[in-house]
């Protein structure tokens, strides 16, 4: 037997004991009078990056993999079932990648030469198949010209691993020049591993490239946007910012291939693509097939900011490749382009129509500023060589956009020399906010709980920037999106309300991640080629983002904090504008518990709401059959004038919502 799993029973055993037989009413004073401090419109957001294919084959509803035949290997993706790749004289045809002229971002197009009629045909695989849903609509674009022969019409179907034809089209090719041609598909049945097949009428050659294909019911209806299951899951969070564009993928293993933000604007066909950072990065889930084709840039990145009423929160590369891979370092007298990308970056945001960048935006169809706030400098650079180029980015950027907030890392663990130096030189530049990161085990986030009561109140805020309970071991493939994760972090994020003067900023990590495509767990939100559903992680982070009131007031108990005593975890707030006041209470004990609430408030409304998230199996998960296994429910209760009772389940976050 396991005897790590056995010893979780005995501990959950001998707590349900222990509270069953000393169970007895807990008093908790709520001093709604008491504002603490303001809670940063901020405090609760998402950080999104592009692993576990969360962008192409996830966000980005783009469903042909590999559409300009620009992968090192050109024709990953696409398939020829009835070619001779070695031999004109067998096949009834044959695909090759040709190489443009001069030097385009775009650098491949495929040249198709058809013999006979036998049918040749190319099949594109998608990323792990395409999802299609029956009677919807999708939108296929191409680029063609004919070289030679009679070849007129290409033929376009969905097709099923047996190859039956689930929706079909056709374009009429006409000219020896480069056009786009746009047609229409619409599936028959839904199938979640459809594929799309590609035949010839007529003999010859013709070349294509950008071969698109997207569902024409996208978020907001954009034309070859995001797909909108996923933005809906990440709008229903409510946040207040979103930081992008990671993580690791900013730096690159290499900084010739870290993100460089000016190759992801414009338009998207000369977008240069890039291999995925994390294509081979782990040997338990090697993705060699995994590449960035920008489909997603810093235009759209902004642009979801604005849809999702979230502050933009952009991270940039500080001229050091990861340190976990080559650790590649920019000299600081050749620094400077480095710098200028981040003030020009701010222009692309902010500036008017008539700067350069500015004006690259209006282009785009975005006149108006974007209104950026915050910029970030490196993700989870470490050691002195990081401080030297932090103090001359912060220098460059007050300079000349004093109103910018700009984002230190404090690298990558949340204790330990790297850290303790970072916080200790960072403090001495006056940042304005540190950025920590921490994966750990759902012990540590119950003991930490109390992390930040001890900060200095004066010094730098804090970015909670990425966190996630590993329910096994940091990036394990076996971690789990369990219930004793997501009430661990529940647990901690009490702490980072409760020390919201200190805590600015927070989001959990991972947040996408393809039920075929990944490389990381856990991750926040899950999804295959049809469908997404948020983990137990994500209801927690949900419902404190959508009850983060607007001032923090205090909730004890005989004058104590709430921070694990007894397995009971709290924080409250107060928010003005709906008149509500919100107290967020966790029980990571088996047993439930009698809570009297000391409400010294005249004004509150008789009626209240309680939200409860809740399992009685820590090991519980959601899933694609049971999305909701683990979600909120919500029930009212009538409040008595002064002292009301309540019961906190085991294992259980409880939302009480009072009416002033």
């Amino acid at each position: 037997m396991n005897h790590k799993f056995l010893s979780k029973i005995l501990v959950s055993v001998l707590l349900t004991v222990s509270f069953i037989g000393n169970a007895q009413q807990r008093t908790l004073k709520v001093d709604v009078n008491n504002e603490i401090t303001t809670i940063q419109p901020t405090m609760y957001g998402v950080f999104f990056e592009d692993i576990n294919f969360a962008a192409d084959g996830g966000l980005y509803a783009e469903m042909i993999k590999n559409r300009s035949f620009e992968f090192d290997n050109p024709l990953m993706g696409w398939i020829q079932p009835n070619s001779d790749r070695h031999s004109l004289n067998k096949g009834s045809g044959i695909a090759t990648p040709v190489k443009y002229s001069g030097s385009n971002t775009n650098h491949n197009y495929c040249r198709v030469n058809i013999k006979d009629d036998k049918g040749y045909t190319l099949i594109n695989e998608g990323y792990r198949g395409m999802g299609i849903k029956k009677e919807a609509k999708y939108n296929l674009t191409l680029l063609a010209s004919q070289v030679s022969g009679n070849i007129n019409k290409i033929i376009f179907q969905f097709i099923d691993k047996d190859k039956n034809v689930l929706g079909e089209t056709s374009v009429a090719i006409t000219g020896n020049n480069w056009k786009e041609y746009e047609t229409q598909l619409i599936a028959t049945k839904t199938e979640a591993k459809a594929q799309l097949k590609v035949t010839f009428e007529g003999r010859g050659e013709i070349n294509l490239d950008m071969i698109s294909l997207f569902p024409q019911d996208t978020w907001k209806g954009r034309k070859r946007g995001l797909r909108k299951d996923i933005v809906q899951l990440l709008y229903d969070l409510k946040p207040g910012f979103l930081r992008f564009p990671g993580g690791c993928i900013v730096e690159g293993r290499t900084l010739a291939k870290r993100y460089q933000w000016k190759k992801t604007v414009g338009p998207v066909k000369d977008r240069e693509i890039l291999i995925n950072r994390w294509n081979t990065e782990f040997n338990h889930r090697l993705t060699p097939d995994y590449f960035q084709s920008f489909g997603i840039g810093f235009f759209e990145y902004f642009q979801l900011s604005e849809d999702l009423g979230a502050e933009p929160l952009p991270i940039l590369s500080c001229g050091m490749a990861c340190q976990f891979n080559t650790g590649e370092l920019v000299p600081m007298e050749d620094l400077d382009p480095y710098i200028q990308d981040a003030l020009d970056l701010i222009e692309f945001a902010n500036g008017s129509t008539e700067t350069p960048w500015g004006k690259m935006r209006s282009q785009m169809g975005h006149p108006a500023p974007f209104n950026m706030k915050y910029i970030g400098v490196g993700n989870e650079q470490w050691g002195p060589e990081y401080i030297k180029r932090y103090k001359a980015f912060a220098q460059a950027i007050k300079e000349k956009y004093p109103e910018i907030i700009i984002v230190s890392g404090s690298g990558p663990f949340p204790d330990g020399d790297y850290f303790e130096y970072g916080m200790e030189e960072l403090k001495k530049l006056n940042a304005e906010i540190i950025d920590e990161h921490y994966y750990r085990s759902p012990e540590w986030f119950r003991e930490n709980a109390t992390r930040y009561d001890d900060y200095d109140r004066n010094g730098p805020k804090i970015f909670a920037g990425e966190y996630a309970a590993q329910s096994v071991a940091i990036a394990s493939p076996d971690n789990k999106n369990n219930w004793e994760c997501a009430l661990s972090e529940a647990a901690f994020m009490t702490g980072l309300e409760r020390n919201a003067e200190v805590v600015h900023l927070t989001s959990y990590a991972p947040l996408l991640a393809h039920e075929e495509g990944w490389q990381w767990t856990p991750d926040l939100i899950w999804f295959n080629n049809l469908e997404s559903y948020g983990t137990p992680n994500y209801y927690v982070q949900k419902l404190f983002s959508t009850n983060k009131g607007t001032h923090l007031i205090t909730v004890t108990e005989n004058g104590t904090p709430l921070t694990g005593q007894q397995n009971l975890y709290a924080s409250a707030v107060k928010d003005i504008a709906k008149k509500e006041i919100i107290l967020k209470l966790v029980n990571t004990s088996a047993g439930s518990q009698r809570i009297l609430l000391d409400i010294k408030d005249n004004k509150m409304v008789k009626k209240a709401e309680i939200i409860v998230l809740k399992n009685d199996n820590l090991s519980a998960e959601n899933s694609f059959s049971t999305p909701a296994k683990i979600s909120p429910e919500v029930k009212k209760i009538k409040l008595k004038k002064g002292n009301t009772q309540i019961t906190v389940e085991g294992y259980s976050l409880t939302i009480v919502k009072m009416k002033i």
